[in-house]
């Protein structure tokens, strides 16, 4: 007679499910938020001359990770003549902390100064805005606020248009 040998097969390791991987990620990225800087010490961070101005980034996509909310671009642009001119599709404000001046946005000029908050409008074809300061002897300032998850999906296209007049090539200004 002969016998019949079974042999248990090792039981197949539990795979994880997509739905587990998206909670691993979510509870990471919530403890990472958690963990992450609450202050953001503006005497810190340098200034930049850029083709758009003048300009100090608080918060920006390559340092969302340190950060205890991401999402965000906040920075102060400072304003001497003028800003560049671009176009994209809006959706971002932008706080006056200092100076009086005025926007062209689409070739309407609308009139600003401290305290004001100007609201770029969300538009499929963009908005070409440029930033003007009426006193060139003190510079006009303001914080822009830009929340990229409701910006991304209007399928944001920037255009650059016209250059910052003291923008001379890449190179950052020191503190």
């Amino acid at each position: 007679m002969v016998e019949r040998v079974m042999e248990r097969r090792k039981e197949p390791e539990p795979q994880e499910t997509i739905y587990d991987q998206m909670r691993a990620i979510d509870n990471a990225r919530i403890k990472r938020l958690s963990e992450g800087k609450i202050v953001i010490k503006g005497s810190e961070l340098g200034w930049e001359q850029n083709r758009q101005g003048l300009i100090k980034f608080y918060t920006w996509d390559k340092i969302w990770e340190k950060l205890s909310v991401a999402g965000w671009r906040i920075f102060i642009n400072t304003i001497k003549k003028h800003s560049g001119k671009h176009v994209h599709q809006g959706g971002l404000t932008l706080f006056v902390l200092g100076g009086k001046g005025y926007t062209v946005v689409d070739g309407v000029r609308y009139d600003w100064e401290e305290g004001d908050l100007i609201i770029l409008p969300i538009k499929p074809e963009g908005c070409e805005h440029q930033h003007f300061n009426e006193d060139p002897e003190n510079p006009a300032q303001w914080l822009a606020f830009i929340f990229t998850p409701l910006r991304d999906p209007a399928g944001i296209e920037f255009v650059q248009r016209e250059d910052h007049p003291d923008w001379m090539g890449p190179k950052t200004v020191k503190k």
